[in-house]
Formats: structure tokens, C-alpha cells, sequence
């Protein structure tokens, strides 16, 4: 595989064989004008800037291993160098924002946005928009494409910011709604991580495979840990990492009620390297410490 690393926007431009950035740090790209003629199906590329990109593609074309349908226009957001594969596209139209760190991280403001979870997401777990969606999203667009065009001046950098968070705001609305038009499939995955969750602890002891990570699950049902944990956020108020911990606590209650175990040998059966840990993550979901709560009941 050959890698490509692409570490400005000058050179994401000479990449594309666009024309030159008007701003060295902030690009909108017109996706229909990017020249795709010298890529190879094999090559991989990683962009050191956060990106935001609707396209619509005729047919569907492979990412990785897997062919999507991206006909009806789709958004997909990658955060700094995370690994693309996007294959040899074609008729691509659509645009593209590309965001080099350092523009966001000049303000706190524009921290703010890199905490989008999205920007963590899979490919296969893109945002597919309407119509009406597109069109309001296409005029945040076309508001930063004109602020950099502009002679830049003391207010420019905020404004871009400013739609950029319009933008984002936006797909983070639009994201809700297709969790909740999605809700037959969403169902499901909380269906299959309840029971994953369920058959990870039914196990004697953890002391081999320990406690169980985000990753372990997302994993398990082919997603990123940010989509999973949003999703199950969406449909049970808590996140995969207060599933895990809850889980835990359940089955050490469990165990301080039906054994005679010591709380450092019940912390290691349930994967603590050290009981302290045990101790500290109990009393927080709790209110009490393992041993008060084995003299309680």
C-alpha cells in the first residue's frame, strides 16, 4: 500500500490539482473540479486537517474493502490523519471543507468545534442528507467560501468560525434525526450490545480478559466507539463506558452479597490490576465502598 500524507492545504491543492487556496489554513473545494487521473486503486492517503465533505457519486464506489451508495448525497467527516481509501471515484460532485488544525486551535471557540464526535465516525457511518438538508448546509457553505475569498481583516477569522459552527450544528441536528429514522436498525445494535455486555460478565472471572474496553464493543458490532457510544446515548441516556461500569457494579454487588471473597479478591476476579481502582469506581457509582455496602446488606 503507498501512503500519502498530506500536511497543508497547499499541498491537499497541489494533491487534487486545484487551484491555488486563497487561505493557507481554511479550503472549500468544489469536489466536481478535482482531478482524480493520476490516483491509484490501492493508494492511501492521511490528511493532517479536519474535513467535512458532501458528495454525491454516481453508482457506489469502494472505501476499503466495502462498496457504499453515495448517490443521494452523503456527508463524511474524518478528523487529522485518520486513513482514507476513497478508490477511484466518479462524477463526483458535491464540495468539500478542509481545516488545518492550527486555524481551530488559534481559539477556544474554534477547540470547541474539533470535540464533534462525528469527526470520529466511520465511513459507513456517514450522514445522508435531503434535499432541503443540503440546501441549508450549501448556504453555511457558501458564507465561509466568501469570507475567504475576502480581503481578510480582524473580524474574519471569527466569522468563519462562526458559520463553521452553524455548519456543524446543523449536522449534528441532522445526524439526531437519522438515529431516530434509523430506529428499527439503532434497536438492534442495542439489542446486541445489551447481550455482548450481558455475556461478558456472566463469565466467572475476568481476571484473564479484564474489564472490558469501548473498543472491545464497538468492535465487536462493527462500528467506532464514538457512533456507538452516540447511539446509545440517544436511545438509553447513557454512554457505552457508564454501560460498562453500571454492568460492573451490578455484578460486583453480586459478589459482596453471595461470596465470602475479600473486596481485593472480588476486584481481581473482575479484572482490576488494583483494588484501589475497584474500590474508587464502586464508591462513585454508588455512594458507599465495597465494604460498607457488604455490611449494609
Amino acid at each position: 500500500m503507498e501512503y500519502v500524507d498530506i500536511k497543508s492545504i497547499s499541498e491537499l491543492h497541489r494533491f487534487f490539482n486545484y487551484e491555488k487556496p486563497l487561505h493557507p489554513l481554511i479550503s472549500v473545494v468544489d469536489l466536481a473540479k478535482v482531478d482524480r487521473s493520476q490516483r491509484k486503486p490501492d493508494m492511501l492517503y492521511r490528511l493532517n486537517m479536519y474535513s467535512v465533505a458532501c458528495k454525491q457519486i454516481e453508482g457506489s464506489f469502494k472505501y476499503g474493502r466495502t462498496n457504499y451508495d453515495f448517490s443521494e448525497g452523503t456527508l463524511m467527516f474524518t478528523a487529522p490523519y485518520q486513513v482514507l481509501n476513497p478508490g477511484l471515484e466518479n462524477k463526483v460532485q458535491g464540495w468539500g471543507i478542509y481545516i488545518h488544525p492550527d486555524f481551530l486551535n488559534a481559539s477556544s471557540k474554534g477547540t470547541k468545534l474539533t470535540e464533534y464526535s462525528f469527526f470520529g465516525y466511520d465511513v459507513h457511518e456517514a450522514l445522508h442528507i435531503s434535499e432541503a438538508e443540503r440546501n441549508v448546509l450549501q448556504d453555511c457553505v457558501r458564507n465561509i467560501e466568501r469570507e475567504i475569498s475576502m480581503n481578510l481583516d480582524t473580524h474574519s477569522h471569527n466569522l468563519i468560525l462562526t458559520n463553521l459552527e452553524l455548519l456543524l450544528s446543523y449536522c449534528s441536528r441532522f445526524y439526531d434525526r437519522q438515529f431516530l429514522t434509523r430506529q428499527h436498525a439503532s434497536n438492534d445494535i442495542v439489542e446486541k450490545f445489551d447481550r455482548l455486555l450481558h455475556d461478558y460478565f456472566a463469565k466467572d472471572s475476568l481476571i484473564d480478559s479484564g474489564v472490558p474496553d469501548v473498543g472491545y464493543f464497538a468492535s465487536n458490532l462493527s462500528l467506532s466507539a464514538n457512533y456507538l457510544t452516540d447511539l446509545l446515548k440517544k436511545y438509553t441516556g447513557k454512554s457505552t463506558l457508564e454501560h460498562i461500569h453500571l454492568k460492573l457494579v451490578d455484578k460486583a454487588k453480586s459478589m459482596l452479597w453471595s461470596t465470602e471473597k475479600s473486596v481485593s479478591e472480588i476486584a481481581y476476579d473482575l479484572g482490576f490490576e488494583h483494588p484501589s481502582h475497584f474500590t474508587k469506581l464502586f464508591k462513585n457509582k454508588t455512594g458507599t465502598s465495597p465494604k460498607e455496602f457488604r455490611n449494609l446488606n
